[in-house]
């Protein structure tokens, strides 16, 4: 009997090693892989790396670089991206907070029909001037994507 419970022991402690030392090697591959999509202008990518460091899933905490890929992303048109940099500038995280700027990207994600865009968008609005509102939509019109995968830049 002893030696059932002390192998059903070594089975139990394989299974829930391997699984996690597997998990760990296919994370670290593909946060490489996405890293890679992202340097290359992958918008996609660029937005997963923001959110990882944003909320430090996978990599360190690090609001700076949270902003960093949320840009290159927004820049690119990700809704996505532009609501959740809206997001950091509306709370000051990594960024100072600047309603103006929130207001922008908010307003560009719910051109594209980022419903949670709308909502924040609309309460961003509660704590703005009408000079300050109007400065965002200004430099929401003049907001142009480039692609960074054939020679445009972040």
């Amino acid at each position: 009997m002893k030696k059932g419970k002390l192998l059903y022991a070594a089975v139990l402690v394989f299974l829930l090693i391997t699984p996690n030392g597997l998990l760990a090697e296919e994370a670290t591959e593909s946060l490489k892989e996405t890293y890679q999509k992202a340097e290359a202008g992958d918008a996609d990518a660029q937005f997963n790396l923001g959110l990882m460091y944003d909320i430090g899933e996978g990599v360190p905490q690090d609001y700076k670089e949270a902003i960093k890929w949320y840009s290159r992303a927004a820049e690119q048109g990700s809704d996505r991206a532009q609501h959740n940099l809206g997001l950091m500038y509306a709370t000051g995280e990594g960024v100072p907070n600047d309603y103006v700027l929130a207001y922008k990207w908010f307003n560009l994600a719910a051109a594209q029909g980022n419903e949670q865009a709308i909502k924040n968008r609309d309460l961003c609005k509660r704590y703005m001037s009408s000079f300050q509102i109007a400065k965002g939509q200004r430099l929401s019109r003049e907001f142009s994507p480039r692609s960074e995968k054939f020679g445009g830049t972040p």
